[in-house]
């Protein structure tokens, strides 16, 4: 993806920085000369350290020195980034198994209720039956 900046940001950052640096040079007039030297090391560190191409860092591999074995990248990270995933299917599957189980329960209920109960199974599909339910529970 290509993305260009504007030059008129480009510039306004230029103009910002030759700014700061006039006021940071405007201050060093007034420090003494030791510190004015260590500061000037110091800036021409920093410039050198940012001109530096930045250094891929990678991580250890997994050494194995005499009888112990280092633990580090490679292998070892990607089995260690997917046992969480693991655990965390093996928690949902658990989760929906149990959920299944207590749903088939309480229809396995209700059923066993609707069979042993005192009226047959087509009264509770009579319109009349609901109506029968509904002024029993108002009269109570």
């Amino acid at each position: 993806m290509n993305t260009k900046v504007p030059t008129s940001s480009i510039a306004a950052e230029d103009q910002f920085g030759q700014r700061l640096a006039a006021r940071l040079s405007a201050g060093n007039q007034e420090l003494s000369h030791d510190i004015g030297e260590r500061l000037r090391v110091a800036r021409a560190q920093a410039v050198a350290a940012r001109k530096q191409a930045p250094q891929l860092r990678t991580a250890p591999a997994v050494v194995q020195s005499g009888s112990t074995l280092t633990l580090g990248g490679g292998w070892w990270t990607r089995i260690g980034s997917v046992v969480p995933l693991i655990a965390l299917v093996a928690g949902l599957i658990t989760i929906s198994v149990m959920q299944d189980d207590d749903r088939a329960s309480e229809l396995a209920e209700v059923d066993s209720a609707l069979l042993t109960g005192d009226l047959p199974p087509a009264a509770y599909t009579d319109p009349g039956f609901a109506q029968f339910l509904k002024a029993d529970g108002a009269s109570d």
